[in-house]
């Protein structure tokens, strides 16, 4: 069995998983969030209308 430990598959986050909040910055992470809850708004504003 000298090659049992011969692989290494890891199962952690790929090293480059493409767009991901994380790789954000704060202010990115603010501004998206604000985006979404006016983008929220909108649609409300919409359906009551």
């Amino acid at each position: 069995m000298a090659h049992a430990h011969a692989h290494h598959v890891s199962h952690a986050i790929p090293e480059n998983p493409g767009w991901s909040l994380l790789r954000l910055s704060a202010l990115s992470r603010v501004g998206l969030a604000c985006g979404i809850a006016a983008l929220l708004w909108v649609a409300t504003l919409v359906v009551i209308l």
